[in-house]
């Protein structure tokens, strides 16, 4: 009876599909486990066996977890909006809710030809007006809301306008305008108009006008992580700045307790870091320096720094290009540099202006005052401020930072000392008297005394304030295209009214054409139903139905709710989400905001959506190369080539080779004759009458043709290999290169593992005799390898355990059912489909997901011998096999009884016998 993997696999996944093996309900006496996986987005391209790895981790610890007792929610969807979809459907004319669809089917078969656990009865797209329905509902709460700083929570905007038609709006400070203030008789007396602007500036979901990444031919704003050297990363086309309308989420009002949440949560120190980084608290002040400049039309310029103490030293400004003060600073003489200058900024990405190590930048012609000396300070423009973070200029102090010292030396710009004498290299140590007598630099006291005693001076001349400051900005929350979800918002006279929760959902219209709007407006805007109805144009961007896609999947058949308070308050938080680590800044951190407003409005009882994330590596491509004489059709095998890449003085191109047409180095040289037109007349210069093709480890990318379709490998080797050597390549956070050469070993021990069980001429071969304790040993050893592992996440080496524990019970000639069936369970959650085929062949009720995992037994694992080197005269001559409890009569009796020592006394009796126990045995003669 042979092991047809394969069958046997394809019969299993049907009997799941028609059993509903995997449906769990909300109704349960279990404890409950929410485990989750990054949604995924259904490209067309379908999986690679990178995609899979996490899903695999993920499977084997829900699997796990039921067979420990746990009523386990696994669920899947699909993250179906976004701009992929819609690029797909004009480059070639399909529309995207079709592609979409197609690509879900190809994702879902894919998906279950792996054999994973999902829960296919809650499966939500966020492309299903059912789903959107919700995003739509839930963005409503954020318009209707504002963060009340007082009580450091959402409130509703109808409480606001209460406070303010009482005393208006002192002690509530506007975010979106922080210098308004205004009494009760004030806002009873504004417009409707006004009183709606002003409320806007509060509201969690706001409307506001940005600069953004345009890109013309894509007909969208881009983010900055898809601008590219000012093109898109899809496409390579043109990208410029563009002030256009868009929609904001204010997450800055929740940096604090963003960052807060990071002590009651279970992410990496790694990626806790980054998003503490990205928040970017940081204390210190904003200073107004008084402006010299020939226009005369800016009076001040604010600037925010961590050190307000180094003001002596500084040497000049730097504004970010983009403010609007620049037009009024430029000076005639420097109106050409500065218009070039911004010129190319606007090419820029936020991400390359951040990166980027060389040094731009452009005098503006204008100066600031330093209101303690009265130096002209030149005001400087460079890309490497960005106008989001603090007033958008800084006071830059070339002796005391690294970057400004690099800028003022690329410029020529003059750098002082810290007290005001040109640069020498020599320090100063003013006493404390004459700091402030002098307004000299604050050295030779502590940095914060003397950051303080700058603070009192500055607002006693009432030109400095102390400020807490953020890195992280109000998050862009639209998008000029045409597949997202509508703003449920009308515009009436200039003002965006909210639609009633019962119009909701206010469905995407078919469209024939995604082509922008006029000015830069979404497609929807080319629709005169659209523009009559006063809907706004814009869709909300692919993290909106993603932000709370988990909460969905606990109730996704309600359509009274986004999801019940009794559902949430079952499954809570998602006990382990397990994704990469590129959605560290983006996803996790909206996710987190959306799971606070709605805890805050008292819809869910928690307020951190994940309590515990685990980063899967990535699955690396083992590219393949080929080597082509330049100019010529002609390929010559890589041993072949000099140590300069050169063959016979010749030039080689290197070119990538699809994977799939070699094996392991040897290129098939046929079958690359016919994998492309161009290389049919391929002519090979071979060693040893092979072409070797050269190989690196690289992204796996179908550019590189790299990707390995984890469906070829399942036809090879089956469903239970490939998830076993996905895991087995390495720890699941750590990146490791895809090797189809290695998964044969994890084939031959699955083979194995079956003989374990089936003579291949008489079938089942299991007995019911008693288990000796070498059996029991192997068995209980392996129970609690597998429990510690599978809980901290080690699968690989989980895999390695098994692999030991089937050759020792080869080696024993273990057939016992008492063994092998509490075995099967174990290897359960890693092999789904071998272990349901031998639970059934065995005779067992049910599946073997039914099983209670085995309970480890620590006297099965005590050792009660142990094996002790034995020397004479110091010099180790022989081992002996000795219980623990023996005495030391027993001991010396063993060891004389001993051939091999009694050689050595040669009939002389010992002088002494030394017994360390649980070390060693020393004969003295």
């Amino acid at each position: 009876m042979e092991y047809s993997f394969r069958q046997i696999e394809k019969k299993w996944q049907a009997e799941w599909k028609a059993q509903q093996t995997y449906q769990v309900s909300n109704d349960s006496d279990k404890p409950k486990c929410y485990v989750l996986d990054m949604f995924p987005y259904p490209s067309g391209a379908g999986l690679h066996v990178g995609h899979p790895l996490g899903y695999i981790a993920s499977d084997i610890y829900s699997r796990f977890k039921r067979l420990k007792g746990y009523n386990v929610l696994h669920p899947m969807g699909y993250d179906a909006f976004g701009l992929p979809a819609e690029q797909y459907a004009i480059e070639h004319g399909v529309h995207p809710a079709v592609s979409t669809e197609t690509n879900i089917q190809n994702f879902r078969n894919q998906l279950d030809n792996i054999g994973f656990c999902f829960d296919w009865s809650r499966e939500v797209r966020t492309c299903d007006p059912s789903y959107y329905k919700w995003t739509q509902w839930i963005f409503l709460q954020l318009f209707e809301s504002y963060y009340n700083r007082a009580t450091g929570k959402a409130e509703s905007i109808s409480s606001l306008v209460a406070i303010f038609e009482e005393k208006g709006n002192e002690g509530v400070v506007c975010p979106g305008e922080p210098g308004l203030q205004f009494n009760a008789a004030d806002w009873k007396a504004y417009s409707s108009h006004r009183q709606q602007e002003i409320l806007m500036n509060y509201r969690l979901a706001y409307c506001g006008y940005g600069e953004v990444n345009w890109c013309e031919a894509l007909g969208t704003v881009l983010a900055n992580d898809e601008v590219v050297n000012g093109v898109s990363e899809r496409g390579g086309h043109p990208v410029v700045k563009k002030k256009l309308r868009q929609w904001y989420l204010r997450i800055t009002e929740y940096a604090d307790r963003l960052l807060e949440g990071l002590d009651r949560i279970e992410f990496s120190e790694a990626m806790k870091e980054m998003q503490t980084n990205w928040i970017g608290k940081s204390y210190g002040a904003e200073i107004d320096f008084a402006v010299k400049s020939e226009k005369g039309s800016v009076s001040s310029l604010r600037v925010y720094t961590t050190r307000p103490d180094t003001i002596f030293g500084v040497d000049f400004m730097v504004v970010a290009p983009e403010l609007d003060i620049v037009e009024g600073l430029k000076s005639e003489g420097q109106a050409a540099a500065v218009e070039q200058y911004l010129d190319y900024v606007k090419s820029r990405s936020e991400r390359e202006r951040m990166a980027e190590k060389k040094i731009t930048g452009v005098f503006t012609g204008s100066y600031a005052i330093n209101p303690f000396d009265g130096r002209e300070i030149p005001i400087w423009l460079s890309e490497y401020v960005l106008a989001g973070y603090g007033t958008g200029a800084i006071m830059a102090v070339p002796c005391g930072d690294e970057r400004d010292h690099r800028f003022a030396e690329h410029f020529s710009i003059p750098i002082t000392n810290i007290i005001g004498a040109q640069y020498d290299g020599k320090e100063a140590n003013p006493t404390k008297d004459a700091i402030l007598e002098n307004s000299g630099f604050l050295n030779g006291i502590g940095m914060r005394e003397a950051t303080e005693i700058v603070l009192k001076k500055l607002e006693e001349m009432g030109i400095g304030n102390r400020k807490v400051n953020y890195r992280m900005r109000d998050a862009a929350f639209s998008r000029q295209r045409y597949w997202g979800e509508p703003f449920p918002v009308k515009w009436q006279n200039g003002v965006a009214k909210a639609l009633p929760a019962s119009d909701l959902p206010l469905e995407l219209p078919y469209v024939e054409s995604y082509k922008p709007g006029p000015e830069g407006e979404g497609p929807l805007a080319n629709i005169p139903e659209w523009i009559a109805a006063e809907l706004e144009t814009n869709t909300m961007p692919g993290y909106a139905g993603s932000s709370w896609y988990f909460l969905r999947y606990m109730d996704p058949k309600n359509d009274k709710e986004f999801c019940s308070r009794a559902a949430s308050d079952y499954w809570g938080q998602v006990d382990l989400y397990i994704g990469g680590t590129e959605h560290a800044v983006g996803h996790l951190l909206y996710s987190r905001m959306w799971t606070k407003v709605l805890y805050d409005l008292g819809h869910i009882g928690f307020d951190e959506p994940y309590k515990k994330l685990v980063n899967q590596g990535m699955i690396q491509g083992s590219s393949r190369f080929v080597y082509r004489i330049n100019g010529t059709n002609t390929f010559v095998s890589k041993g072949l080539l000099n140590e300069e890449g050169m063959y016979e003085g010749k030039l080689v191109d290197k070119l990538h080779v699809d994977v799939n047409i070699v094996d392991g180095y040897a290129l098939d040289t046929e079958a690359f004759k016919k994998w492309k037109p161009e290389y049919a007349q391929a002519e090979f210069v071979l060693e040893n009458e092979q072409y070797l093709c050269g190989s690196e480890v690289e992204k796996m990318s179908k550019s590189k043709f790299n990707t390995v379709n984890p469906d070829h490998i399942v036809e090879r080797f089956g469903a239970d290999t490939f998830r076993m050597y996905e895991m087995f390549l390495g720890p699941v956070e750590i990146s490791k290169p895809w090797d189809t050469k290695g998964i044969e070993g994890v084939h031959r021990f699955l083979k194995k593992f079956w003989r374990l069980y089936v003579d291949e001429n008489k079938g089942l071969n299991l007995t019911d005799e008693a288990p000796t304790a070498a059996e029991l040993k192997v068995l209980h050893r392996t129970i609690r390898k597998i429990e510690e592992d599978t809980e901290r996440f080690s699968f690989n080496t989980g895999v390695s355990g098994f692999m030991i524990c089937v050759n020792e019970l080869n080696e024993l000639k273990c057939r016992k059912k008492s063994i092998l069936l509490p075995l099967l369970v174990l290897l359960a959650p890693y092999a789904p489909h071998i272990t349901e085929e031998l639970w059934q062949l065995a005779g067992q009720a049910g599946s073997v997901l039914d099983a209670a995992f085995p309970e480890f037994k620590e006297e099965y694992v005590r050792e009660s011998a142990k094996a002790y080197p034995v020397a004479i005269n110091g010099k180790t001559r022989t081992e002996i096999t000795i219980g623990l409890e023996a005495s030391q009569a027993e001991v010396e009796e063993i060891v004389l009884a001993n051939e091999l020592v009694q050689k050595w006394l040669e009939g002389k009796a010992p002088k002494k016998i030394v017994y360390v126990k649980n070390r060693m045995i020393n004969v003295v003669i």
